[in-house]
């Protein structure tokens, strides 16, 4: 025999081989892995598979339709987590994930910006049939659009929560304190917190807001220019009589 013919007997064995049968679908060539793609494909096999960075679109799409696959909370979440599954295969797969789940999503860093964002809105969709303590956990642990749209909360201690959560910003406060819904317990808690109610943009938009405390509006209204203040109270929805008195209080002090 040859040397040539010698070497495709090795390859043909290799070929035919238990080793090669049995390899994981994570560890194989991307062909090797379409072809073990059928419904044999158990979850932890498809979970390993998931974990690599370097599948086709098409290989994810094929996952997703193995429907005994998709019966497991985790391969759903994996598919969606992936960074090349197809948006007709995300999106749709979104609207089945559990709370937390999609709270994963939002925050995951690979996950693509579109992704996340389908999240936040599917989570903020379902806020109101969640129950207090999962909005709570949502409140400390959730994305910034989460923390914002808990700003509104009914619930003290929710909005609390929201208002501390690491990923809230400043133009989130601000937009919550311009909507008509704000409630006076949030109004309350921006104007008398010890890091927010120092922005200049939060301190305007609190003298805008017809439910500041006056005591608050007060000092508010001391910290800025006059015609800054002038031109805010122009458009504030503070009752006639806080404006009035801001404004006598401002000539008082020799502003013009």
């Amino acid at each position: 025999m040859t040397s040539d013919d010698g070497t495709g007997a090795k390859e043909g064995l290799e070929k035919q081989s238990p080793a090669s049968e049995n390899a994981s679908p994570a560890a194989m060539p991307e062909a090797g892995v379409e072809a073990r793609l059928d419904t044999s494909l158990t979850e932890d096999a498809a979970l390993s598979l998931l974990k690599r960075a370097d599948l086709a679109p098409e290989i994810l799409e094929q996952i997703s339709k193995i429907g005994e696959l998709l019966k497991y909370r985790k391969v759903k979440l994996a598919l969606v987590e992936h960074p090349k599954t197809p948006r007709h295969v995300s999106l749709p797969l979104i609207r089945q994930l559990y709370t937390f789940d999609l709270m994963q999503v939002a925050l995951t860093p690979v996950v693509p910006a579109d992704v996340k964002h389908a999240a936040d809105e599917t989570l903020c969709n379902r806020l109101e049939t969640i129950g207090s303590g999962e909005r709570l956990s949502l409140a400390h642990r959730g994305s910034g659009r989460i923390a914002e749209a808990l700003l509104a909360d009914a619930e003290s201690r929710v909005m609390q929560a929201a208002l501390h959560n690491a990923r809230l910003t400043e133009s989130s406060i601000v937009r919550a304190l311009t909507r008509a819904d704000a409630t006076t317990a949030f109004v309350d808690a921006v104007a008398h917190h010890s890091s927010w109610s120092l922005r200049r943009e939060i301190r305007v938009a609190l003298l805008r807001n017809e439910k500041t405390p006056m005591a608050r509006a007060l000092d508010f209204a001391r910290s800025l220019p006059p015609g800054m203040l002038r031109e805010i109270l122009q458009t504030s929805r503070l009752p006639g009589n806080v404006k009035e008195y801001l404004l006598a209080d401002a000539a008082k002090r020799g502003v013009r």
